[in-house]
């Protein structure tokens, strides 16, 4: 689930545009295991201070095309797994089954 401060960016049209055609220019293949990319990732993440700079949210430079076990891999925390959490294909926090 997108943090509070992010939900209107990632409901925007800007953000809408951009993710599906990034994920079209990579054949929807994820770019560290080549298995089928569902999300976009922000390889600089988005945070409070950043969230309306173009260059970090929409710049294709800082955007990458993952599979939701390589994102899940990139955003788990030691606690987060110890509790048996993982990323669903919304990128929301779910409890592993």
């Amino acid at each position: 689930m997108a943090k509070d401060y992010a939900t209107s960016f990632y409901n925007s049209g800007a953000w809408k545009k951009t993710q599906a055609a990034y994920m079209m220019s990579q054949h929807y293949v994820c770019e560290r295991c080549g298995n089928v990319a569902r999300i976009v990732h922000h390889i600089k993440y988005i945070t409070p201070a950043n969230i309306n700079d173009p260059a970090i949210t929409l710049d294709w430079a800082n955007l990458e095309a993952l599979c939701m076990d390589c994102h899940n891999a990139e955003h788990m925390s030691v606690s987060a797994c110890a509790d048996g959490l993982r990323f669903n294909s919304k990128g929301e926090l779910v409890p592993k089954l």
